[in-house]
């Protein structure tokens, strides 16, 4: 038998808020007051809490103060709330409240929401204390969370590669999987978060392909926490990277157990021991090093050690006794989420716990929608997926962002409901948190900078998936210094469009696409605005040009301005000057003082200035096509007959952004 937080608090004679707290204190998980207890720990509570609760009371009866206490009536209501809506629950006239709001300087109107913070504030005045009821989405995942023990059923393990770029997780992934990924990718970076499912002789995998690059870092994050068992990869001919160090601390915060695999054995230059010492040096001692890590030599070149592989994964899974409830409504995360010009919004989800099925109605953040179509990794559509099965969703109402929970309501009228009241809240939200500020265009705010001598770089993001657009917007935040602010002004999930160019054009912006389009009326608009858009294909490629420009540091364009051509027929040697080569001008001039390149064949041996440029004796300037001309350098010598000589400027061009 199981006790309700509320009921057990009210047995104790405390609020569920201090019960929670207790329970905090003694490592007992509990989200609310809806959540239950087992009655083990409730009797346990009983026993150690009532008597300290009666000595308390006692305490503070006996002691005399000058004040009396006021007990607190108790009023439930649920959040958000209304002006109108609290002052009908303490049974005052809605002026009253609005006056009594004035004098704590806030200022609203009837059906204004008011904060928790602020309700519960005024309501103390009043004489009452808020119990907030539990929402209809609270009654729905505590529902979700019961467990019935008898229906669990071993479940695949989730597994997450991470590692450094180009250390080869997504080359492991494609020979697990036999089918080409990497082609795929640009720059040799995965770009998006996939989820696969493989069968193997004992059971099935499913695999999360998470990107290396720092970029990606809170994607990899990400991926640690929805993961069972996390495969850190380690290059035998690079050994342990920052990247690598970065993983081993993502999957440690989210308690996930390590399997190192040891890549790129079969190279030449392969130095497995060095690798295994430094793994040592970050607590990854392996097995055969007397330590506890599982580290497996593969190769992803000649399926070395991949079968070795998968069976210490389905061996640690095992050990791990994961289990789910095959029977029940559908509950996980998301794990990519983007927006397609056919399909609409299409999401691709790990399934947690239960079954997900078409026409299934769920409820993904402030989104909903009916299950219209259920895809696998392969492509095929299929009617339903199991625990740790992923599949792409189609139907959902908009873009979910990565990482968020979704789950399965029986009710399409409540889960509309559910979905509008978070819509509003998020939305109730920012308009709480910017009540008490000056509100101010973005014109204005522009203005205010410059003449506070901060320089400020505005940057409007958009990408084709949310998962690349968190990335780039959470890496480019991280950018801005005391002397130079950065401001990610809008990101989105989509093609760049007018709205955005409008919106860059009023506030001095940049726009930066990673992975989209321009529509061709945001390319007009673009073009007489004067608005600049970069687009990109690999993330820190994105980064490093904005960090640059942030700094001053973008290197201007070099170009080579071609201005004549020499061949070099003899070749003397003058007293005082050197080495001199006797040529004949072929095309153009040559220009004393000027750059010039000494190519032997096709291959350029020799890059510096024209140092002496004469005919005969005399010292000459320019010496033009057709004409004969002597030339020395004075850092190079080894000049042939034969040899060909160009002259060029160099012209830099600054980048602007």
């Amino acid at each position: 038998m199981s006790i309700r937080i509320y009921k057990l608090a009210k047995k104790l004679g405390i609020s569920s808020k201090e019960l929670l707290d207790k329970l905090k204190e003694l490592k007992v998980k509990a989200k609310g007051h809806m959540s239950s207890v087992n009655e083990e720990i409730a009797e346990i509570l009983m026993h150690e809490l009532k008597p300290g609760i009666q000595k308390e009371k006692k305490k503070a009866k006996e002691t005399k103060t000058s004040q009396a206490e006021v007990a607190l009536k108790e009023i439930q209501m649920r959040f958000p709330l209304t002006v109108r809506e609290l002052a009908l629950k303490l049974q005052i006239k809605s002026s009253h409240l609005i006056s009594a709001l004035m004098k704590k300087k806030i200022f609203v109107s009837l059906n204004h929401n008011l904060s928790e913070e602020i309700a519960r504030s005024i309501s103390k005045d009043y004489g009452y204390t808020i119990v907030e009821l539990p929402s209809d989405e609270e009654l729905i995942l505590a529902e979700h969370e019961r467990i019935d023990k008898s229906k669990l059923l071993p479940r695949a393990p989730v597994v997450t590669f991470m590692g450094h770029v180009d250390h080869g997780k997504t080359s492991l992934l494609d020979i697990i999987r036999k089918t080409k990924v990497v082609d795929r990718e640009s720059g040799g970076i995965t770009q998006h978060i996939g989820a696969y499912e493989v069968d193997l002789k004992h059971g099935k995998v499913a695999f999360l392909d998470t990107p290396g690059h720092e970029a990606f870092t809170a994607m990899r994050a990400r991926g640690a926490h929805v993961t069972d068992v996390v495969v850190l990869v380690v290059a035998a001919d690079d050994g342990i990277k920052p990247q690598t160090i970065e993983a081993i601390d993502h999957a440690r915060a989210a308690d996930v157990p390590i399997v190192v695999a040891i890549n790129k054995i079969d190279k030449p230059q392969a130095d497995i021991e060095r690798t295994k010492k430094q793994l040592s040096e970050l607590e990854l001692t392996p097995e055969d090093w007397g330590g506890k890590t599982v580290t497996i030599g593969v190769s992803a070149k000649t399926g070395e050690g991949i079968d070795k592989l998968l069976e210490m994964l389905l061996l640690e899974s095992e050990l791990l006794e994961l289990k789910a409830d095959p029977t029940r409504p559908a509950k996980g995360v998301v794990i990519e989420s983007k927006l397609t010009r056919g399909s609409g919004p299409i999401s691709t989800v790990l399934v947690q716990n239960g079954t997900l099925k078409t026409f299934d109605i769920i409820i993904c953040g402030k989104n909903f929608g009916k299950v219209k179509a259920l895809i696998n990794d392969k492509g095929q559509r299929v009617k339903e997926a199991g625990p740790s099965m992923p599949v792409e969703v189609l139907g959902l109402s908009g873009v979910v962002n990565a990482g968020e929970l979704f789950y399965v309501v029986k009710d399409e009228k409540k889960a509309r409901e559910i979905a509008m009241l978070k819509h509003r809240r998020e939305k109730e939200k920012k308009l709480i948190s910017t009540a008490t500020k000056q509100k101010i265009s973005l014109d204005d705010l522009y203005k205010e900078i410059q003449s506070g001598h901060i320089k400020k770089l505005g940057i409007i993001v958009k990408a084709d998936v949310q998962g690349s657009l968190e990335a780039l917007v959470q890496n480019l935040e991280k950018l801005s210094t005391q002397t130079v602010q950065l401001k990610v002004i809008h990101a989105g999930v989509g093609s760049i469009n007018e709205s955005d160019i409008l919106l860059a054009s009023a506030s001095n912006a940049i726009v930066l696409g990673f992975h989209v389009k321009m529509e061709p009326t945001a390319k007009s608009t673009a073009s007489s605005d004067g608005v600049d858009v970069r687009i990109y294909h690999i993330i820190y490629e994105a980064i490093s040009d904005i960090k640059a420009a942030m700094e001053g540091l973008l290197e201007p364009k070099i170009n080579k301005v071609f201005i004549g051509r020499v061949d070099v027929k003899q070749v003397f040697k003058v007293s005082k000057i050197g080495v001199v080569a006797g040529c004949i001008v072929s095309k153009g001039k040559i220009i004393r003082g000027e750059n010039a390149t000494v190519y032997r064949g096709k291959e350029p041996i020799f890059e510096g200035r024209i140092d002496s440029l004469k005919h005969f004796k005399n010292d000459l300037k320019e010496a033009s096509e057709g004409k004969e001309c002597g030339i020395s350098f004075s850092n190079f010598k080894d000049i042939k007959a034969g040899d060909i000589i160009e002259c060029y400027k160099i012209e830099k061009i600054a980048q602007k952004l």
